[in-house]
């Protein structure tokens, strides 16, 4: 191996640790897993009344760049865009499937048990990976349509909000305009994660090694997956 290759090599392993961490950094915040609030936050929620609208933007950005099962997905989603115009596409995508449910969901009162709509978020998550890895249309000669899919995806994360901010019993004081603020501030979290994660992969993206490892990424996102539906799968077990 010349000094070049093995410099390379390096490199590639380097960004790949770098890959490994960041994963194994979202799922070490065991405080906010899935769709649960911090326990400050929670009591905010349920004590507030009236019109708070920095307060709920505040609460709707956090809980984005904190919580890894949104976080995931739009990291499965990107992966293998490189145009801004496809990015902001599927985000969009994204963000009009979540907010509709979210919005749709506290306001109706319709809730689902949290532990199965999780479940299916980390399904989502599984699917990218194995999309990403071409395994459908290897496997079943079928390649589903990823835009649709995101959508469809995306109002699964925002049940599994609603579904959260429901059991909150949050005050019908102010209740919509701090939803929409809510919103707002999700839409804020997400676009700010967007960000970190395009750096990240944009430097990756410029190493030979991205290609190399791409399969062994996504492997990783399909576990992080899996683990994701199986801890949820248990918890609604022993529930």
């Amino acid at each position: 191996m010349t000094i070049v290759n093995l410099h390379r090599a390096r490199h590639g392993r380097l960004w790949t640790l770098i890959l490994v961490g960041l994963l194994l950094t979202l799922f070490g915040a065991s405080e906010v897993l899935a769709h649960n609030v911090a326990e400050g936050d929670k009591g905010y929620i349920q004590e507030s009344s009236g019109v708070l609208l920095l307060p709920f933007i505040y609460l709707g950005a956090k809980h984005m760049v904190t919580g890894y099962d949104h976080l995931l997905f739009l990291f499965g989603v990107i992966f293998f865009l490189y145009r801004l115009k496809d990015i902001g596409l599927y985000v969009t995508l994204f963000a009009v499937g979540h907010s509709t449910t979210l919005l749709f969901g506290v306001l109706t009162g319709i809730s689902a048990n949290a532990y199965l709509i999780d479940a299916i978020i980390g399904l989502s998550v599984v699917y990218k990976a194995l999309d990403n890895l071409g395994a459908f249309k290897r496997w079943f000669a079928v390649q589903p349509n990823t835009k649709v899919a995101t959508l469809v995806f995306g109002f699964f994360h925002g049940f599994g909000l609603a579904t959260k901010i429901i059991e909150f019993e949050i005050s019908q004081d102010g209740l919509i305009p701090n939803l929409i603020a809510f919103n707002v501030g999700v839409e804020i979290g997400q676009l700010l994660a967007l960000g970190a994660i395009l750096i990240v992969m944009g430097f990756w993206r410029r190493r030979p090694s991205f290609i190399r490892h791409a399969f062994a990424a996504n492997a990783i996102l399909m576990t992080a997956g899996f683990v994701l539906v199986g801890y949820q799968l248990a918890g609604f077990l022993v529930a």
